[in-house]
């Protein structure tokens, strides 16, 4: 089958006239690093003016406190911006949601700020990919539902935070509200260069782990001092031994310390975890528990742990099978062949099927390099992807479901 063949062919080709790469350009020349406030006030913005053009409510919500440990073992609470939340046809008997993020992992002071042309169809920059192309896509695809005959048949949530790229802390409980009592989701996030999306993903957690020992004199009475910095290296090195298959755990910062005459009192272990199963992850956590008593016990001193599971493991249950199945015929129909895999990599599709939705998490542009200097966008996938959405959004408004 062919787009041409399809009864909603008028509806998809009108994305060809949408401002797909314009609008993706305007937003990727603004700064909106996870930390940069600014930046992503001016983007949140943009973007609340550009979502408005559906048939329904859009709102910029304040973020939730976020705690952090700093380096000498306080904790603070952390800014974030704000998030943006849509809300089209509430009272439709089926709904879905979409979901994506306005932040990049480029600071203010990074030096890669600029667009730029690598070759004819290949755009070069901060976030064109990850995700503000993802944005216009997701979009462009409610823009083309909305000029559908299906569109009143189905309702939908979207919610853009700004803290994705740091694990959705303040935005965490906002897309537990958002994914309640929904069919299905999709989130923007980029696909490969080849249109490869990601299928089962494992968790994440980050933990601060904190100790305080007791400072003495290096010369006079060490015996008499509780090094932090040597438990902290302990814990870190029976943390490393927990790394096995299913389980990847990453000891990787030191924080504290001091002169060399004197016994620290005070360090902080920074650690990740990544499972890849649910029964992982509580393995995982077990452990932790175990290792913060037994550390402390051995060490004579106190050992405090900050932070959590952010990102739960993603298996690929029925549910989810049947929407990556839509996807795929989706594609098919519009000469697309889909296909996905397995990532080591987390994202808030993660969040969502913690939920029970069922989500494919990879709908956005092709691309490539994300997080890094070089990253890119294909410019011929924001029609495609756009394309590949509506048909999708389309196919579940005509059957009331997957």
């Amino acid at each position: 089958m062919t787009i041409e063949s399809l009864p909603e062919r008028r509806c998809l080709e009108n994305a060809n006239g949408l401002p797909l790469l314009e609008r993706t350009e305007n937003w990727a020349k603004i700064n909106s690093g996870s930390t940069n406030l600014e930046g992503l006030k001016t983007v949140s913005g943009l973007l609340a003016d550009a979502f408005s053009v559906l048939p329904g409510t859009v709102e910029l919500v304040d973020p939730a406190p976020v705690d952090a440990v700093r380096q000498d073992g306080t904790i603070d609470q952390v800014q974030r911006g704000q998030h943006l939340v849509a809300k089209i046809r509430p009272d439709a008997a089926h709904r879905i949601l979409l979901t994506g993020h306005m932040d990049t992992v480029f600071p203010a002071d990074h030096s890669f700020q600029k667009l730029t042309w690598l070759e004819d169809g290949v755009l070069g920059g901060p976030g064109v990919a990850d995700m503000k192309g993802g944005l216009s896509v997701m979009l462009g695809a409610l823009q083309l539902l909305e000029q559908s005959d299906v569109a009143s048949k189905i309702g939908y949530d979207i919610m853009i935070n700004s803290d994705e790229e740091t694990g959705s802390a303040s935005s965490a409980k906002l897309i537990t509200q958002c994914a309640e009592g929904k069919l299905a989701a999709l989130t923007y996030e980029p696909a490969l260069p080849d249109g490869t999306l990601a299928g089962e993903r494992g968790g994440s957690g980050n933990f601060s782990i904190i100790f305080t020992g007791k400072s003495a004199h290096a010369g006079r009475n060490p015996d008499e001092g509780r090094n932090a910095l040597i438990a902290a290296a302990d814990m870190a090195l029976k943390l490393k031994a927990l790394h096995r298959e299913g389980l990847s755990v990453n000891p990787a910062k030191i924080d504290g310390g001091g002169p060399n005459n004197a016994v620290p009192e005070h360090a902080i272990l920074r650690v990740n975890f990544r499972p890849k199963s649910l029964e992982d992850q509580a393995d995982a956590q077990a452990a932790l528990d175990r290792l913060v008593q037994s550390i402390a016990t051995e060490h004579d001193l106190d050992v405090h742990c900050h932070g959590g599971f952010g990102r739960p493991p993603k298996p690929i249950d029925g549910q989810a099978q049947k929407l990556f199945d839509l996807v795929k015929r989706c594609g098919s129909d519009l000469g697309l062949d889909i296909a996905w895999r397995a990532t080591g990599g987390v994202c808030d599709g993660n969040n969502i099927a913690a939920c029970g939705i069922p989500v494919v998490d990879t709908m956005g542009v092709r691309g490539g390099a994300i997080h890094s200097s070089d990253e890119f966008l294909i410019t011929d996938s924001l029609v495609e992807r756009t394309q590949l959405s509506a048909l999708t959004i389309m196919r579940i408004a005509e059957k009331g479901g997957l």
